[in-house]
């Protein structure tokens, strides 16, 4: 997945998730996409999704739980 398509999937995650489950989605997003965000900058897609840049670590943090399942 390119940045577009990586940031377009965490937006529409984030949208659709139930109140109150919306960090829950981006910790999924992280663990789902953890190779690739390997290739881009976490950073990038969350500014590029248009929420807010504290998410970042969110995004770490299920990308990290992914490896450690690995």
């Amino acid at each position: 997945m390119d940045l577009q398509q990586l940031a377009d999937e965490l937006s529409r995650m984030y949208n659709t998730a139930p109140r109150g489950e919306q960090t829950t989605m981006i910790h999924m997003f992280g663990i789902k996409y953890a190779s690739e965000l390997t290739r881009t900058s976490p950073g990038s897609v969350i500014e590029q999704s248009g929420l807010h840049s504290s998410y970042v670590t969110e995004i770490h943090k299920g990308a990290g739980w992914q490896s450690t399942w690995n």
